[in-house]
């Protein structure tokens, strides 16, 4: 299990890495675009570029701020509940997470061997999409067996329950 619990927050870090390296690249492609278009060169496909790596950002981003626990949460009513009652919630709630983002991997992959098959790719530069969405479900994989991991830990940490 501790092996496990080593790889999975190896690849959640490498993923933050791969984040910052899109939002980096998003930053650099915009910039550069609106600097051509002063000269009357924009990039061709800049928007298509900056929305694939709009999308891989937020992707590879995911498991990481699940991981510091950074994401954006509205608890008001459920700080007034006991304690117990709101440990039981977290741990249903992070079930449920789990078994949603079990079903959307499966059908991105799904979507992604759907768009492969058809030979789907983009407007502007005819670049195959699938691919994108085959990074996107693997990095869901990587935030499911976050969730897991959080449900285990949970219920470890909670004897009690």
């Amino acid at each position: 299990m501790e092996n496990l619990n080593k790889i999975i927050s190896w690849l959640s870090d490498k993923l933050k890495y791969a984040g910052a390296f899109c939002l980096t690249a998003m930053m650099l492609i915009t910039c550069v675009d609106v600097v051509g278009r002063f000269f009357n060169t924009p990039i061709l496909g800049a928007v298509e570029f900056v929305g694939f790596f709009f999308t891989l950002t937020t992707a590879f981003a995911l498991p990481y701020t699940h991981k510091m626990d950074a994401h954006i949460g509205v608890e008001l009513v459920v700080t007034m509940l006991p304690q117990k009652h709101q440990e039981w919630l977290r741990l249903i709630t992070t079930f449920v997470s789990f078994l949603l983002f079990c079903l959307v991997t499966w059908r991105m992959m799904v979507y992604a061997d759907t768009i492969h098959q058809s030979g789907e790719v983009s407007m502007t530069l005819k670049l195959p999409e699938y691919y994108i969405i085959y990074i996107v479900s693997v990095c869901f994989l990587v935030f499911s067996l976050i969730l897991i991991q959080d449900v285990l830990n949970l219920i470890k940490n909670n004897k009690s329950m």
